[in-house]
């Protein structure tokens, strides 16, 4: 490279010698004499010398060369005048010193290179551009040039040392249009006409002075004209111009012209063919192929559109057509139009456009689709004697076929060996059939066998050749062979079979179905869904089941059966199929001896699932200037087609094979997108022969300003301060095992200047390989059969890995959910599967892993619930033939069992002692209880002495006392009750009060916690005996003060509630029937109508309140079915009708202080019902349901051991505490506030005296009420704190269930309106007459009125003394009572 302070000139001559011996020898000291005269500190270096063309001339055969020359000089003020010198020369210039004629024809500067900061810059002078190979072999610049937008390369970093230079952009001929905005005249049609001439000659000289500002311009000439005003069409022949200097040269033209043709200088339009390259795959296309149609233009654009000429349409993305536009290299762009399924319809001449600004570039090119046709003999007849005949079938197609397959539908299965000529395109396929394969019953047998030819391409033709295969007769001799072959048959699953006995054999054929299996060929790729649908015309059979061809039993989870009155049918399902389905399966319906049998073949395509596509980086971080690579992984070589999206932009990978690992790669440059900065997403998109495609997990893509970079790593990529970013490990160069690659994934984070480990979750190789291999198995239809060895596999590999495991969270997670797949495995286990499954669970159990165990509980919560279960499920799954299982015990885990027999059962018990942890347990089963269990029913129980440490702690905070954790389960289900006692040592010296759980896999979201609903504790001297209702994994927690179910306290608060609760309701009732009787008589005027609509809402929603609050108590207590979900509508229900008082009273609340404060203003009755129902009913509709929307989906809305708003895990309690204490506060300073009011009138305030007693009313109810409810869940909130004493306990069940009596009492009897209406209705004529008297004459003291002793002391409590009569009737009227409302407070 040449120094970065001198600058270099290129210059191109093109040299005619006239030689009768022609030589390159060239003295080129003469050639650039002129140059050095004109600037003597120029330094000449010589170039290439390259032949060009040759000349034909009447003397002597002329050659014509171009020399490139290199000068290089100090000063770059010196560039200038050089330029100026060159375009000031006169050619030809004849050399007169030389042997041979030799002229300068022209001389040009093609390539200019000037030091910037530390680099050389080159970049290329107007109409020169450099080579393709140069672009890509060198670095460009072009983010700091002014190169034009349809080229990334004119600007390289550093002259190439051996050249080539920039060369002359290639001449193009450009057919253009313009239109005249003038009248179209006929003569213009005619090329000889006058005015043709006239405009052609006037058009023609104003191109020639408008477009010779273009790079290379040779000609222009016009060819013709159409009407629509007049449209000029006219050839321009130049190099690519850009379209900026396009429009230049357009606008000249316009100039140039006479302004009397009035040229549209917006008309301008321009289309080019010779600069796209068009070619289609494959070139020979058969019906059924998939095409694909390439048009690669050296020009950057994505605005490419393709047209169908024959059905004169665009096409469009669609199910079978689809377009992706591609930038190759920041060179070429690439558009592909890809047709798939292409039939004749299909064949014709395509037209791929692209467009830049007025630049049309075109090319064309037809597509002939050619129909698959086969020969064959459509009918043989074969002869079962043993001897091989051949069928044959040929393509009259000459193509490249990849497969020719045979396949056969029938009765019988004869199989056969196929042979293909690729030259001759004919395939074979031999078969031999003996007299076993035809049996008497079947002679005659037709079986159809066809070929089908396949093209690298998918397309797909095929012929049916019908064979009749005949029985050699039936001799009686072979009768003992006949039966021994049955017994082949029924193994082999691919024929009927008949039972050797000439009588059975009849019977049986009776029974003989006919079945219908699934006609349409069933081809699909990796991952997709597949069934087999089998339809039997009889109805009757003794079973149903799927084999392979490898006669391997399919399991029944796979597959259905439904029986109708006419027939029956059974349903092969994958939902995920793997290669391991391809092959032939067989549906069988067996009724006694009889096999009737349906086969089909299932072909799977390799596609790899997206769960197994590996992709690098998962996240990364580029400057906008910057690079990094992709890279998408598979462990199978496949000839997949794979391209990477970036945002809506499509590029094409490169392969490269990694032993059994093919990763295909892409090098992201960040000056190819537009936009910066920005978060994109990267995919790898594969494609496979079957025209099938998967993506694969995204890679994020993070285009940063380089600026506040500071992390850089030849692997982690670069970063920001504070930026995490995860890393697959087995991209990291780890140590890996020939074996296989290191799994799980890296966290780093960009720490100062360099990235640090956040998080360590990589996965041994060989624990990596047992992962991948165990996510297959499950997918696998040959899962119960490759089990056994994996699980042995996985135990030798745990104890060898044990070192590893101690130290790496990641593997010791991996195994865990190893364990998990393989224990969804519906498949019996024997002994000793299970002896390797506990013996894998004894490693991860060990004393030095707990502290891993620790680790990976931060990260993820649920492992050690997951290792549970997964020990659970393989323990209901334990089974043996002999019915006898024996003991396990290893150090960390033990497991004993016993077989439930038919006959009068023993009592389970087991006995688990751990010497080396100093626990110790039992498990006992009564046999009252095996009495419900099924014959044959194992039970078994499973010890852990460390697992409890690692199970999530109590949410609740309690202690845990060192036990065991026991699981016992049975094989079958349980229908009936079944209780379970245990006892275990009790080695805790905390103190405190024993209680039993159980591990509830349901909570928390179903990450599992501890639970004590259905158990109860025991104290036994040194040990617990716990009793439980259910089977599942039992402990000890230690809480201090709950109460103890069977406590005096607990019994005692139980009967308080129900009691309370009885008379509440009934109280409730009867406020309601009361307020029903006196309603006409005491709502006369508007303030004690919606007082009163307040006490009813009040009443009616306590008493549904306390309804559910029994049936929830009734569920939680009996342990009904579905008791979650009515637990949960009981809670909802409770919540929202408790809020509903609350609201209510708030409403009687605000009624009051409006009556009271906003003295002139008068709302209507209907505006008041509208305000109070919406926030009596509203809000708590709201608040609940809010609640159980925001909690019940991670299923911690309700508590574990009571129907009510969970206060442990949520706090969702304060949903109702905190709106019901804020309401209690509202409504005493209301209270205060009214009393205050009351006690010191304003001047002027004169109330009736009936509104007087009804706001009056209204605040002694408001100032009983209120502190009674709020004290009633003042003392609930203190109950649900760990440590409560015993009195806040008694407080609140005794206040809570008499609140139904304190509505009555305070809030309706106590209304001195209610009463006297009460007294008015039931009361005698006399005693009438009597109250009247009394009434008028102010004389009588009711029990509640102000005069009584009950009134006189609420009064003097406010130091007013004195008798009031608030209850003498007045007439009222809608006009008094707004005229009067401002005083209804004022005597």
């Amino acid at each position: 490279m040449k120094s970065p302070g001198r600058t270099t000139l290129c210059v191109v001559m093109i040299i005619v010698i006239y030689s009768f011996q022609v030589t390159l020898s060239l003295n080129l000291q003469s050639i650039v004499h002129p140059l050095i005269i004109c600037e003597h500190e120029l330094a000449g270096e010589e170039g290439p010398l390259r032949q060009k063309r040759a000349v034909a001339t009447s003397g002597p055969a002329a050659k014509e060369y171009t020399v490139d020359i290199e000068i290089s000089f100090e000063n770059a003020s010196f560039l200038e005048p050089i330029k100026a010198y060159v375009n000031s020369l006169s050619f030809p210039i004849q050399g007169n010193d030389t042997a041979q004629a030799t002229s300068i024809l022209s001389i040009g500067v093609t390539t200019i290179c000037q030091p910037t900061e530390n680099e050389i810059w080159c970049s290329c002078e107007t109409g020169y551009r450099w080579p393709q190979e140069q672009c890509l072999h060198n670095l460009t610049c072009q983010e700091h040039d002014n190169s034009p937008a349809d080229h990334h390369c004119s600007c390289l970093k550093g002259l190439p040392p051996k050249g080539p230079y920039c060369q002359l952009k290639r001449a193009v001929t450009l057919r253009m249009s313009v239109r005249l905005n003038v009248g179209f005249q006929e003569d213009l049609r005619n090329s000889s006409s006058a005015l043709y001439k006239s405009y052609k000659t006037d058009l023609e000289t104003a191109f020639r002075k408008g477009y010779s500002i273009l790079p290379g311009f040779q000609f222009a000439i016009v060819t013709g004209f159409r009407p629509g005003s007049v449209e000029v069409s006219y050839e321009v022949r130049t190099t690519t111009p850009s379209p900026e200097l396009m429009r230049k040269a357009n606008q000249q033209v316009t100039q140039k012209l006479n302004q009397t043709y009035k040229m549209d200088d917006s008309s301008f339009q321009a289309v080019t063919s010779n600069e796209t390259k068009f070619t289609v795959v494959p070139e020979i296309i058969f019906e059924g192929d998939t095409i694909t149609l390439v048009c690669e233009n050296e020009l950057l654009s994505s605005n490419v559109s393709w047209y169908h000429v024959e059905r004169r349409n665009d096409i469009q993305n669609s199910s079978r057509f689809s377009i992706y536009t591609s930038v190759l290299n920041n060179l070429t762009s690439v558009s592909h139009l890809r047709i798939s399924n292409i039939t004749q319809g299909d064949a014709g001449e395509y037209i791929c456009k692209l467009t830049i600004d007025i630049f049309e570039y075109e090319a064309r090119k037809k597509v002939i689709v050619n129909p698959i046709r086969i020969l064959a003999n459509e009918e043989m007849k074969v002869l079962c004697d043993n001897n091989p005949v051949s069928l044959n079938c040929c393509s009259e197609n000459d193509g490249n076929w990849s497969t020719v397959a045979w396949k056969q539908e029938g009765k019988i299965h004869i199989p056969g060996i196929s042979e293909t000529d690729s030259d001759s395109n004919c395939s074979r396929y031999t078969l031999t059939a003996n007299r076993f394969q035809c049996l008497s019953g079947s002679a005659g047998t037709t079986v159809v066998y066809s070929c089908e030819f396949i093209s690298a391409h998918g397309a797909r033709g095929s012929k049916d050749i019908k064979v009749t295969f005949t029985s050699m007769g039936d001799n009686s001799s072979h009768k003992g062979e006949v039966h021994e072959f049955l017994r082949h048959v029924m193994e082999m699953s691919t024929v009927q079979s008949t039972t050797g006995n000439s009588l059975e054999t009849s019977k049986a054929q009776e029974q003989q179905a006919n079945l219908t299996i699934t006609q349409d060929p069933i081809s699909v790729s990796e991952g997709q869904n597949f069934s087999i649908k089998c339809i039997s015309d009889v109805s009757n059979y003794d079973e149903v089941y799927w084999n392979t061809s490898a006669d391997i039993k399919i399991y029944q989870r796979f597959y259905t059966m439904r029986r109708y009155e006419d027939g029956a049918e059974s349903v092969l399902t994958v939902k995920t199929s793997t290669r391991e389905w391809n092959g032939n399966y067989s549906c069988v319906f067996r009724y006694k001896n009889s096999y009737s049998v349906a086969t089909k073949d299932v072909t799977v395509h390799p596609l790899p699932l997206e769960p197994n596509i590996i992709v690098d980086p998962l996240e990364a971080v580029i400057s906008c200037k910057g690079s990094h690579d992709f890279k998408c992984c598979v462990e199978e070589d496949e000839d997949y087609k794979v391209t990477f999206q970036v945002d809506s932009m499509s590029f094409p990978a490169a392969k490269e094979v990694n032993g059994t690992q093919v990763c295909y790669q892409f090098k992201f440059m960040a000056d190819s997108v537009p936009w910066c900065p920005k978060t994109v997403e990267v995919f790898c998109h594969f494609t496979n022969a079957a025209s099938d495609s998967v993506w694969s997990p995204s890679m994020k893509l993070n285009l940063v300003p380089g600026e506040n970079i500071t992390c850089h790593h030849p692997l982690l990529g670069v970063g920001e301060p504070g930026k995490v970013i995860q890393k697959l490990c087995q991209f990291l160069n780890l140590s890996s095992s020939p074996g296989g690659s290191v799994g799980g994934i890296m966290t780093y984070e960009c720490v100062g200047s360099h990235w640090e480990v956040k998080r360590n979750d990589c996965i041994s190789a060989p624990i990596n390989s047992l992962l991948q291999r165990a996510k297959a198995l499950i997918k696998s239809p040959f899962q119960d059969k490759n089990l056994p060895t994996y699980l042995k596999n996985l135990s030798s590999s745990t104890n060898k890995e044990a070192h590893e495991v101690s130290s790496s969270p990641g593997s010791l997670g991996a195994i865990v959910n190893i364990l998990d797949l393989l224990s969804t495995v519906p498949t019996q286990v024997d002994f000793e599967m299970m002896t390797h499954v506990l013996s894998t669970v004894n490693v991860i159990l060990d004393k030095p892993i707990l502290n891993t165990w620790k680790v990976l509980k931060q990260q993820q919560a649920n492992h050690s619930s997951l290792l549970l279960d997964s020990v659970e499920r393989f323990s209901r799954a334990l089974w043996s033939a002999d019915s006898t299982i024996l003991p396990i015990s290893l150090t960390n885990v033990q497991m004993k069992s016993m077989v439930v027999k038919s006959g009068p059962p023993k009592p389970y018990k087991q006995d688990f002692v751990f010497s080396d942890f100093e626990l110790s347990g039992s498990v006992a089963i009564d046999e009252y209880q095996l009495e419900n269990l099924q014959a044959d029913s194992f039970i078994v129980t499973v010890a852990f002495p460390t697992l409890k440490p690692i199970l999530a702690h109590s949410v609740q905070g309690n202690n845990f006392a060192n036990s065991l954790v026991m699981t016992t389960t049975v094989s079958h289900k349980i229908t009936m009750p079944f209780r379970i006692s245990m006892t275990f040592r009790n080695n805790n010296s905390l103190g405190g009060k024993p209680q039993c759980v159980f591990w509830n896999f349901t909570l928390a979201n179903h990450t599992g916690g501890w639970d004590s609903s259905g158990c109860h504790a025991k104290m036994d001297e040194d040990s617990v005996v716990c009793s439980c209702d259910h089977l599942t994994s039992f402990s000890i927690l230690m809480s201090p003060d709950s109460p103890d179910p069977d406590s005096l306290l607990k019994i005692l608060l139980d009967i308080i509630s129900y009691i309370g609760l009885c008379f509440s309701i009934l109280s409730l009732a009867a406020c309601l029937v009361v307020e029903a009787m006196v309603w006409k008589s005491v709502t006369k005027n508007r303030t004690s109508y919606m007082r009163h609509i307040c006490i009813v809402n009040i009443a009616a929603s306590l008493l549904v309140a306390d309804i559910w609050f029994i049936v929830a108590s009734t569920i939680r207590d009996n342990y009904y079915l579905l008791n979650e979900t009515a637990c949960v509508a009981a809670t909802f229900f409770i919540h929202f009708f408790y809020l509903s008082v609350f609201f209510w009273m708030l409403t009687l609340g605000l009624m009051l202080f409006y009556r009271l404060v906003f003295i002139l203003h008068d709302a209507s009755k209907s505006t008041q019902k509208a305000i109070a129902f919406s926030l009596g009913y509203g809000c708590p509709l709201v608040i609940s349901v809010i609640t159980v929307a925001a909690t019940q989906p991670q299923e911690v809305y309700i508590r574990k051991n009571a129907c009510w708003l969970n206060w442990e895990d949520t706090k969702a309690l304060l949903a109702f505490v905190i709106p019901a204490l804020i309401i209690v506060l509202v409504n005493v300073t209301i209270t205060v506030v009214v009393i205050t009011k009351i006690l010191r009138p304003s001047i002027g305030d004169k109330p009736n005296k009936q509104e007087k007693s009804s706001l009056f009313q209204i605040t002694k109810s408001i100032g009983v009420l209120t502190p009674l409810l709020g004290l009633t869940w003042g003392f609930g909130l203190a109950t649900v704190f760990q440590g409560s004493n015993a009195v806040f306990h008694i407080a609140f069940t005794l206040l809570n269930a008499f609140q139904g009596l304190f509505i009555l009492l305070f809030g309706c009897l106590w209304d001195q309106k209610v009463q006297e209406a009460l007294l008015k209705k039931f009361s005698l004529s006399r005693w009438s007459s009597q109250h009247s008297k009394s009434t008028s004459l102010g004389s009588s003291t009711p029990v509640f009125s102000m005069s009584s002793p009950i009134s006189r002391r609420f009064n003097n409590l406010f130091g007013k003394t004195g008798t009031y009569n608030v209850s003498t009737p007045e007439t009222t009227s809608s006009s008094m009572e707004n005229t009067s409302s401002a005083y209804s407070l004022l005597n």
